[in-house]
């Protein structure tokens, strides 16, 4: 697999400086946030949707849409991920139609941070580096240390120190140097920024952010292919550092700029726990910049960034979309993780219980309609976030064994009677 790449270089999303390719996220001018540039008209002259349809599946199968050099050498089964139809969920929400973008069973550590990592390390290898690293609240933390160790990098995973025991289990594994932080998230990104410039390292969301960031496009591109090359009508997506809104929406541009899709309006809603809620309360009351939480308290911890790098961007995306920003509470994240695992037997992590909660919440306000399109992306397996759910259900029970047992327990509680609703 090859690719002649079509990045024309990096650009600042503040003053619009344009900058080379190299392992920078930050405009030496204004400090704003560099973003990849593409030469759309030579990548359109060179490839078309139909060579795309043909190859394998995977995040590679849209190599012209991302920033390497040559082909990738990180995460070749990365994506492809299914785009379930979710009709009991639809039922149970009152609406017509729901999808769920299932990124709760990515290759290989069952989160869409396999993406950008897949992504972020190609490019690192391009670069030079042999040592790299990240800030993580968790499923980045394990992206890169597993993809770090299959592609035989050095890898140093910075955490805060009260992560789930499943996602730190999750990170050692596989050999990374994992350090905890006794502080937050935002604590941890800014040690890692220091750790980064004094030894030279690359690290996947600082020095190499912009290049990583891209690997969340290919969530859009999936979404799109999977409705048969047409853009949904509304998108609901998990917010932490704000960055997926924004790149699921480029994705959706990039394929209308190419023709590649028709012309149509996409509405992006923004899903948080009111434990860490700077882009929804921004967006709520109609500021442009939001507040940091300086200490977060939600258990969805993997979205517990209280000072969101891309919180602006993600609040201009959300408003100039028509769409609309939510939180919900621990026990509303509870209760969309049971019902997303009870009408759709998928089992989400708590990101995914804000984002089917928050959907919930928006389709009651009105502000999603019952009679159009929902999307909603699902980032996380619940496997790494069973303390949120543990207690919470029946515990199984113990009998003889014996069909007598049987029977005595049924007559204490009849099955229940499930309807399937009518697929069409």
């Amino acid at each position: 697999m090859s690719n002649s790449s079509f990045v024309s270089g990096l650009r600042c999303r503040v003053c619009g400086k344009t900058y080379p390719v190299e392992a920078i996220n930050f405009c030496t001018d204004d400090f704003g946030p560099l973003e990849v540039v593409y030469d759309y008209t030579s990548l359109g002259k060179s490839v078309s949707r139909d060579a795309v349809s043909r190859r394998a599946p995977g995040l590679w199968r849209y190599r012209e849409l991302l920033p390497l050099n040559g082909g990738p050498t990180v995460g070749l089964q990365v994506g492809g991920t299914p785009l379930v139809r979710a009709d009991r969920l639809a039922a149970a929400l009152g609406v017509d139609t729901v999808y769920v973008k299932n990124d709760a069973v990515n290759y290989p550590t069952l989160s869409f941070k396999d993406r950008v990592v897949a992504v972020a390390l190609s490019k690192a290898i391009e670069f030079g580096f042999d040592t790299v690293g990240c800030a993580s609240t968790g499923n980045l933390a394990n992206s890169v240390a597993a993809n770090a160790a299959a592609a035989g990098l050095d890898a140093y995973v910075f955490i805060p120190a009260d992560l789930e025991r499943a996602k730190v289990l999750g990170s050692t594994i596989y050999g990374a140097r994992v350090v905890g932080v006794t502080g937050t998230y935002d604590e941890v990104n800014r040690l890692c920024t220091q750790v980064a410039f004094k030894y030279g390292w690359g690290f996947v969301n600082i020095n190499l952010r912009p290049f990583y960031a891209e690997g969340s496009k290919t969530v859009g591109f999936e979404i799109a292919e999977q409705l048969g090359w047409r853009l949904p009508r509304h998108v609901v997506v998990p917010m932490a550092g704000g960055s997926l809104i924004g790149k699921v929406h480029k994705a959706f541009e990039e394929l209308q700029r190419l023709g590649w899709v028709d012309q149509s309006p996409v509405s992006m809603y923004g899903a948080q726990a009111t434990g860490c809620n700077p882009i929804s309360d921004a967006v709520r009351n109609n500021r442009e910049t939001h507040r940091p939480v300086r200490r977060p308290q939600t258990i969805a911890k993997s979205l517990a960034i209280g000072d969101p790098a891309d919180g602006y961007f993600a609040g201009k995306l959300i408003r100039e979309s028509g769409g609309w920003a939510e939180d919900v509470d621990d026990g509303a994240i509870v209760a969309g993780i049971e019902l997303l695992a009870r009408t759709e037997g998928i089992f989400a992590e708590t990101a995914g219980g804000v984002t089917v909660a928050v959907a919930k919440k928006l389709i009651e306000q009105g502000r999603i309609p019952r009679d159009e399109e929902i999307v909603l992306c699902i980032t996380g397996n619940g496997l790494k976030t069973q303390e949120a759910v543990a207690g919470v259900n029946a515990e199984p029970a113990v009998i003889r064994p014996s069909l007598d047992a049987v029977v005595d327990l049924l007559a204490q509680a009849p099955p229940r009677v499930r309807r399937q609703p009518a697929l069409v």
